[in-house]
């Protein structure tokens, strides 16, 4: 049985399998989701959803769905899944769905009557083409398929709307069509392996149902444009492949492209390599540079989340070639010592104080797995290292600057520019102006991760410029942060105004290379945030008895954002308390770290299928919430369990 299977009992229960959602994206910017029966239930979902640089810079969906009919003696059989007014749904596929398997690809089994298909899907990489290849496994009759695909052309945040501008005629190629809906758009091309006939019906499908965005307090009805269906004859044992790309191909290749595609898949066959494939899924690589993308299916690409994720998506594999691009992408983004957190390339965003302290410390995680390399560091990003840390001590925009204690302070009004960043009617949900624990502990750390690299690249002048701050810093910290009646660390404090909330971000100074406090202080903040944040989800950002706790992430988006920071769990803390963990426990430490693995293992099929969410319920059983795939979070996991395979190995030595 594969890794990844779920059951026709699971399949056909609709409150269990629309919640279990599939997702591929082809490291050229293009993504495709949906749920594992094929219904759609956001507007994200789609069979090839690609980036439109010259529209609007963003991702658009270009074919949302795809219905199989099985015709047999004049009476049609749909496999399609369409939600309509009132929990209608139609038609009812699902109830044809024998098996779904993820190994090397999505594979979803059919039974109808005595026809049974399998349904295979690629999405083809470096290129914007879905193939979809569909076997007739069994037959007792002779069968034809139609196909209908739906189209939308909109903007994966956008719903698309019957309308008389949408150009609804269609032009004939090679065994298929291709159709435009709008000029600007290209061509989508469905075209098939084998000679096909396309019958014109072109007609609205109206108010089709996403019931996530529903759920979520956001227009949920959709019209989506079928322009007409293929009709083809199918023989026992044989098969036929779809493409639905933004060019046209040649037919005769798709069944080598497909074969080829699979040479190339990760197979999903235990928790870390489903980590693997999806840590891959986030690198987009184009002609301009390579970047991370934060998550799937809305996020694009976050400063912050890339610094963060970065060494857990590459360098846990071993893949130093495109760490270095990454970063190169990034340096070139770099004003004001800061690093963009998010925006439209032409549009940056410079609203966060942290981004650039995880620079460092991306960095510093390289160096520490390649250490003969760190001359290579110090060669290619002293400039930018310098910047950072004259702008950050001098002071830039934001009110960022560095206190004559030598702490960092950043805030205006308005503003959160920590990673906490929910803002609700123009107010932080978490105000946390002034000195952010986890910001100094990682202005702290890069100021000697610097002048480590300095020292050995024989930069005098840079070491004695920066060697009297180091001492200064960790006399603040610790009077600034620490109670040793409370035990634990200030999440923020701002001159004599501390929030004593317990709040993960403290474990940052427990886990960081160059620690400002001391190993009793570290043994206690572990110790607190075990006993009140850790889940076998990640870190809760609150400790649950404390009033502003919200153990649970739903409704509207207010009442998300709401809920965000104030006790929702997120992954990616994770990896930051089980490095604090090893370091202060060593060997002894290493159950707590499989037990928390283990403890991860059923994610790969509760949201994402195959991946990690973005964030969990603070209450349990923490239900997945947000993103469906997320950067950091996968990262996370990949670098705990390199810590224990590194333990291990040295144990074994």
């Amino acid at each position: 049985m594969s890794y990844l299977n779920f059951e026709k009992s699971e399949l056909i229960n609709l409150e269990y399998s629309l919640g279990r959602e599939m997702l591929r994206s082809n490291r050229a910017g293009s993504y495709a989701s949906t749920t594992i029966i094929a219904c759609n239930t956001r507007k994200y979902h789609g069979l090839l959803v690609c980036p439109m640089e010259h529209l609007d810079g963003d991702k658009h969906v270009l074919l949302s769905t795809f219905d199989c009919t099985v015709v047999q003696s004049g009476s049609e059989f749909n496999m399609g899944i369409h939600k309509y007014k009132g929990d209608l749904y139609h038609p009812k596929g699902h109830k044809y769905v024998q098996d779904f398997q993820a190994d090397s690809v999505l594979q979803i089994y059919y039974r109808v009557g005595g026809v049974r298909i399998l349904r295979e899907s690629v999405l083809v990489e470096k290129q914007q083409q879905m193939l979809i290849k569909y076997t007739l496994l069994e037959a007792d009759k002779t069968t034809k398929l139609k196909f209908t695909p739906f189209l939308a052309f909109r903007n994966i945040h956008q719903l698309s709307k019957a309308n008389m501008h949408a150009q609804t005629k269609v032009k004939y190629i090679k065994n298929g069509v291709k159709a435009k809906l709008y000029d600007g758009y290209p061509f989508l091309h469905m075209q098939f392996s084998k000679d096909v006939e396309f019958v014109p019906t072109p007609d609205w499908y109206y108010n089709i149902e996403y019931i996530e965005e529903q759920r979520r307090g956001y227009d949920y009805k959709e019209d989506l444009f079928v322009p007409g269906f293929f009709e083809v004859h199918i023989r026992k044992g044989e098969s036929v492949i779809f493409s639905a790309s933004t060019t046209e191909t040649n037919p005769s290749t798709l069944k080598r492209k497909y074969s080829a595609e699979l040479e190339k898949r990760v197979v999903r066959d235990s928790f870390k390599s489903c980590l693997i494939n999806s840590a891959q899924q986030f690198i987009v690589r184009n002609e301009k540079k390579t970047q991370i993308i934060a998550g799937f299916p809305w996020f694009g690409n976050w400063g912050r989340d890339t610094f963060i994720s970065l060494p857990g998506l590459t360098l846990t594999q071993g893949d130093k070639k495109t760490f270095k691009s990454v970063i190169d992408g990034m340096i070139a983004e770099l004003k004001h010592g800061l690093f963009p957190n998010r925006g439209p390339e032409d549009d940056l965003i410079y609203n966060s104080v942290d981004t650039s302290l995880w620079f460092f410390w991306s960095l510093q995680q390289y160096c520490i797995k390649y250490p003969h390399d760190c001359s290579y560091i110090w060669k290619n990003y002293s400039k930018a290292i310098k910047s950072i840390l004259k702008s950050l001590k001098e002071g830039t925009i934001h009110n960022i600057k560095m206190l004559d204690n030598g702490l960092i302070y950043a805030g205006e009004k308005g503003m959160a520019l920590t990673w906490m960043d929910a803002v609700v009617d123009g107010k932080p949900v978490t105000p946390r102006t002034g000195c952010a624990v986890e910001v100094n502990a990682l202005w702290y750390n890069a100021i000697m991760f610097s002048m480590k690299l300095a020292e050995k690249a024989g930069d005098d002048a840079f070491v004695k410029k920066w060697k009297t701050l180091p001492e200064k810093i960790v006399k603040s910290f610790t009077s600034t942060f620490w109670d040793k009646n409370k035990g634990y660390l200030a999440d923020c404090a701002d001159g004599e105004q501390k929030d004593w909330s317990v709040r993960p971000n403290q474990v940052i100074a427990a886990s960081v290379q160059f620690s400002p406090i001391k190993d009793e202080i570290k043994q206690a903040v572990l110790d607190v945030v075990k006993r009140d944040l850790l889940t076998s989800r990640g870190l809760r950002t609150l400790a649950p008895n404390h009033p502003d706790y919200n153990g649970k992430y739903e409704g509207w988006q207010e009442l998300r954002d709401l809920a965000y920071h104030q006790g929702t769990v997120w992954p990616w803390l994770i990896e930051h308390f089980c490095t604090g963990y090893i370091n202060l426990y060593k060997k002894s430490g290493l159950a707590l770290l499989k037990r928390i693995v283990k403890d991860f293992e059923p994610t790969m099929s509760e949201h994402g299928i195959g991946s990690i969410s973005e964030i969990y319920d603070g209450d349990p059983p923490h239900k997945p919430r947000g993103a469906i795939s997320q950067a950091w979070s996968v990262s996370a996991l990949l670098r705990v369990i390199e810590m224990i395979d590194e333990i291990e190995t040295q144990t074994n030595q």
